[in-house]
């Protein structure tokens, strides 16, 4: 124990922009009464770990931890908790804190929060501390922003529904993408497209992906089920499917033509953009005269996070993983980088940060 009360945690962080990751200690802060500690035994890699690894935006702080896809086992909770025991299985996502006080927080919407949602690595929390992500022995979170995971299903597959998972199933339930019977088209098959291709199939969609790589045909239909799939730079393709489908969910962050995809939209079909890419050039008359909708998204909310973890449990819905020790993160994440996993990397802590 340090002498600030709180318990030293080992972890991997990178210490400039070059994005590097090697082992670092530092003091958690100690259990307060509506915290919850948990002993974290996988991670998921996600794209923001290289964004901020690397600085990308220009705000990172050093030496700084990443990971937001955490999953773990309660090993000590704060005397108000009353949602979690020790030995529960649980997972931290995106965010650790909030105001808890503005109608978005009050309606569990707290990734819009109007005073910031606090992320949970490179943030900056009320208390002024910078918040230090999942590549690490364990993680002190209120209880709020802590999730259920069944304790049937796999830590290491709970993992990337925290960022990957919820990122496509928030705005799919939201615009009602799970009507059986619909068709939706997924754009772009990595770690967030391959789970749009799940849940679409587990809500009864009919799907097709569209992807630039030919590679990837085989294991949209035989692996994730998809029932058609599309090479989006082939026109013939593409126009064969003109005002054929209900959604659209892009998950791309390359630089791409919208066009092209939303004339592939029925009347009032609905476009939503979850990927980054640097900019959105869209003709008016596609989107007017067609009356389709463009929306976007991020994350979600601690509610229809604890929801869509309960519908992967109960559908048995698991994304595919490669899981690897942490002295391969720096590999994993330059393989991220490349495009070069299917479909999402897995830190297993427990039994490799030592």
């Amino acid at each position: 124990m340090s002498s600030s009360g709180g318990d030293e945690c080992l972890s991997w962080a990178a210490r400039d922009p070059s994005g590097l990751l090697s082992p670092h200690t530092f003091t958690r802060r100690s259990v307060t009464s509506d915290d919850v500690s948990l002993k974290i035994t996988h991670c998921g890699v996600c794209y923001a770990d290289v964004i901020w690894t690397k600085n990308k935006h220009g705000d990172s702080k050093y030496p700084l931890v990443p990971g937001h896809e955490i999953a773990g086992v309660v090993n000590k909770v704060g005397s108000n908790v009353t949602r979690f025991k020790v030995g529960d299985h649980v997972g931290v996502g995106t965010f650790v804190n909030s105001c808890r006080e503005c109608d978005y927080c009050d309606e569990g919407q707290e990734v819009s929060c109007v005073k910031g949602q606090v992320f949970t690595f490179n943030g900056v929390d009320y208390d002024g501390s910078v918040t230090k992500g999942g590549y690490s022995s364990h993680i002190v979170v209120h209880e709020r922003y802590c999730y259920k995971i069944p304790v049937d299903y796999p830590l290491e597959s709970a993992a990337p529904l925290l960022c990957a998972g919820v990122t496509v199933y928030a705005p799919m339930v939201r615009h009602s993408m799970n009507q059986p019977g619909k068709s939706l088209g997924v754009v772009g098959l990595g770690g967030l497209g391959h789970m749009a291709v799940k849940f679409g199939k587990a809500f009864g969609l009919h799907v097709t992906v569209f992807s630039t790589s030919v590679s990837k045909k085989e294991e949209a239909l035989n692996l994730l089920g998809a029932n058609n799939f599309v090479i989006s730079s082939d026109h013939d393709q593409m126009k064969a499917l003109a005002k054929s489908l209900d959604f659209i969910i892009d998950t791309a962050s390359g630089d791409h033509a919208f066009d092209p995809y939303m004339s592939l939209l029925k009347i009032a079909g609905t476009y939503v953009l979850v990927g980054f890419p640097s900019e959105i050039k869209i003709q008016p008359a596609t989107l007017n005269l067609g009356m389709r909708v463009l929306a976007g998204s991020v994350s979600g909310g601690t509610k229809v996070t604890q929801e869509m973890i309960d519908f992967c449990a109960a559908h048995k819905i698991y994304p595919n993983i490669e899981v690897i020790p942490i002295q391969k993160a720096n590999e994993a994440i330059e393989r991220v980088v490349k495009k070069d996993i299917k479909y999402r990397f897995v830190i297993d802590i427990e039994n490799s940060l030592k």
